[in-house]
């Protein structure tokens, strides 16, 4: 059966810093979305991620530029994420603002801030000033934070924002996260990273908080995307949540399902 899939968390690699696949270089933009197409994907989303803690709002906004030239030149395919950062919140809310406005960005993240310098730090001051002006744009913002309570604080301080919660986990975390996804109603799960390889997560989380709440994602190039692809189709859901996950869930909460 022909399906759009959307993948909601990626991280294009435009050099050595950017790149976070462990054995091997990615290759070019193009390379790296023929990867994705290879494993059934539709389309991408996501942000370029640095493992360091930027000096200036300068290398947060360069991450941008490169987001949206990507963009630019794969129009068809890559719907860009934006990054912000607590340390410059004037300058971030700045830039999404330049974003939303000028370049009809839908989404910010994944926002990772173990790798840049702010490890849960997603109910500052600075943050929920930053949060305020995000949701003025009715962006989304996928966010990996370990902390419950951060993840709840923050969906209720903010709740014109549809937050994204990156990484189901396994086990009694995933039990938590998923029980908190389906207890808030602006909050979401992308199915990247640890969890689709334990047999039944999926349809537990469909159990737990309907098909309406899951997104589909793989952490590509970090992960191998058919893997994620397949780990859906395997659980044999209903054809409705199964096409809700892949694209129809992204497609609804960027307000692109009219576009």
């Amino acid at each position: 059966m022909d399906r759009q899939i959307i993948d909601c968390h990626i991280h294009p690699a435009v050099d050595r810093e950017t790149d976070f696949c462990w054995y091997k270089k990615s290759g070019t933009i193009r390379k790296q979305f023929d990867d994705l197409k290879r494993a059934g994907i539709s389309k991408a989303c996501g942000s370029i991620v640095v493992a360091k803690i930027p000096k200036s709002f300068e290398e947060i906004k360069k991450l941008n530029d490169c987001a949206l030239s990507i963009r630019d030149r794969f129009p068809d395919f890559y719907i860009p994420g934006m990054q912000i950062h607590p340390a410059f919140p004037d300058e971030s809310c700045r830039e999404i603002e330049r974003c939303c406005k000028n370049h009809d960005v839908r989404w910010i993240g994944e926002l990772v801030g173990y790798l840049m310098g702010y490890p849960d730090d997603y109910v500052s001051n600075n943050m929920i000033e930053i949060m305020k002006i995000a949701s003025k744009f009715k962006v989304v913002v996928n966010f990996h934070c370990a902390s419950i309570p951060v993840i709840e604080n923050l969906c209720r301080k903010i709740p014109g924002i549809n937050f994204v919660l990156a990484h189901p986990g396994q086990g009694k975390e995933f039990l938590e996260r998923i029980n908190l996804v389906e207890k808030i109603k602006n909050l979401y799960l992308d199915i990247s990273g640890t969890g689709i390889d334990r047999y039944g997560m999926l349809k537990k989380a469909v159990e737990i908080a309907s098909y309406q709440k899951i997104i589909f994602g793989t952490d590509y190039p970090i992960n191998n995307p058919a893997v994620y692809v397949h780990g859906v189709i395997f659980e044999r859901l209903s054809e409705n949540a199964t096409c809700a996950i892949f694209s129809n869930n992204f497609l609804r909460i960027t307000k692109l399902l009219t576009h």
